[in-house]
This record gives C-alpha cells, sequence and structure tokens, in this order.
C-alpha cells in the first residue's frame, strides 16, 4: 500500500510540474508538425522523428534545412553539434541521480530537454525530488510534444505557417526558462557571458557549434567567478 501511495504521489507530484511545459508545447508543437507538413514529412515521419529525437530546436533546424536542400551530412552534424548541450545539462543532473539503475537512467537520459531541465533541476535543489517524479516530467512532456507535433503535421494542410506567431512563442518560451534560473548576481552573469559569446562566435564561425562554444565559455566563466566569491 506504501509503495502505491509512494507512486501515486511521484506520478501527481511530476505531472504538477510538468503541465506548464506541457501546455507550452501545444503551440510550438504544433508549429513544428506544420512546418514539417510544408517541408514534405508525411504524419509517421512527423511522428517518428519527435518520438526517436526529442529535441525541438534541432527538429526546427533539421526541417528548416531539409527545406533548404541540405544533405545528410550536413544536417546530421548541425543537428548533433546543436544537441551537445545536452551533455552539460546531463552532467548537472547526474548529481542527483544517486544510485539509479542504468536502465532508469537510459530512459531519464532519453527525456531531457531545455524545459525539463529547468524544471528538473530547480526541483532537485529544492529538495523533495527524485528521479522517478523526474521521469514523469521527461515523459508526459515527451507524449504531449509528440501529440502536438503529429496534430501540427495533420492539421497543416489547413494553417498558414507563422500564421499564430510561432517564432515568437518559441523565443518567449526559452526566455522564460532563463528568468526562472535566474537565482541570483552569478547566475545573470553567467547568462550574459553565454549570450553574448554566442552572439560574437555566430559573427564569425560558420553553422551552430557558436550554441556549444558559448555554452562551454560561460559555464566556465560561472564556476571561476564562484570559486573566487567563495
Amino acid at each position: 500500500m506504501k509503495n502505491k501511495n509512494h507512486s501515486f504521489g511521484s506520478l501527481s507530484d511530476g505531472l504538477s510540474a510538468s503541465w506548464p511545459i506541457c501546455l507550452g508545447y501545444i503551440p510550438i508543437g504544433i508549429a513544428f508538425g506544420v512546418l514539417a507538413q510544408k517541408a514534405g514529412f508525411t504524419i509517421f515521419e512527423t511522428g517518428s522523428m519527435s518520438l526517436m529525437v526529442f529535441a525541438g530546436s534541432s527538429q526546427f533546424i533539421a526541417v528548416s534545412m531539409f527545406s533548404a536542400g541540405a544533405g545528410a551530412f550536413s544536417i546530421i552534424t548541425t543537428t548533433f553539434v546543436v544537441n551537445l548541450r545536452h551533455l552539460l545539462m546531463s552532467s548537472s543532473l547526474s548529481l542527483f541521480m544517486g544510485r539509479s539503475g542504468k536502465k532508469k537512467l537510459y530512459a531519464f537520459a532519453y527525456g531531457i530537454t531545455d524545459e525539463s531541465f529547468a524544471v528538473n533541476i530547480s526541483k532537485f535543489r529544492n529538495g523533495n525530488w527524485d528521479i522517478n517524479r523526474a521521469m514523469v516530467v521527461n515523459f508526459s512532456a515527451n507524449i504531449m510534444w509528440i501529440i502536438c507535433s503529429i496534430a501540427g503535421g495533420y492539421g497543416g494542410q489547413f494553417i498558414r505557417p507563422h500564421s499564430f506567431g510561432m517564432d515568437y512563442a518559441l523565443i518567449a518560451m526559452f526566455i522564460c526558462l532563463l528568468v526562472f534560473q535566474l537565482r541570483g548576481p552569478i547566475y545573470v552573469f553567467t547568462a550574459l557571458i553565454a549570450g553574448i559569446s554566442a552572439v560574437l562566435f555566430s559573427l564569425c564561425i560558420p553553422g551552430n557549434s557558436y550554441i556549444v562554444i558559448g555554452s562551454v565559455i560561460a559555464a566556465g566563466a560561472g564556476v571561476f567567478i564562484k570559486k573566487i566569491v567563495k
């Protein structure tokens, strides 16, 4: 009975934490589905991509590059570089995984996104959070993303691209996630360094590698400043 109550509690807590992500995925998932449909993707291909990749930014990039006629190697390389940020997010979350089994860790790692990371890392730092609750956040967001991308793929034939201001919605979501992570001057400093570095490197480096470079520079600067302050 205790295990059942614990499982229900994990499910309830995870769903309560994930609903803002799920709500935000509705317009963005539909936007991706519409974009994929306009690029020539079938509903099955769109749903399969959301299931196997589950990384909104790289999916948008991949579909856009496909529409522009880019080759498979270029698309794969670009999306791989863009998704390298998941290494940084996974490293941060690994501190809270304890002695979780490999199978559970693999399943948890699959569902890590920018949004679920922002929610889970905040919950872990505040305490009273575990991998079971975090997995509920990951997979409920995953299910919503797949459903919405499929819905967008189906309804793409009836919806004009950009008709709902989807580009702004995507940017606004990331700005909100950033604001929730600003817990002090060091965090603000790190965010500014990341933004400035990424913009500067984007002017002289082709592709999207500037995202990873900016993240690494900011992370290093943040750690350095934190040690000095202490």
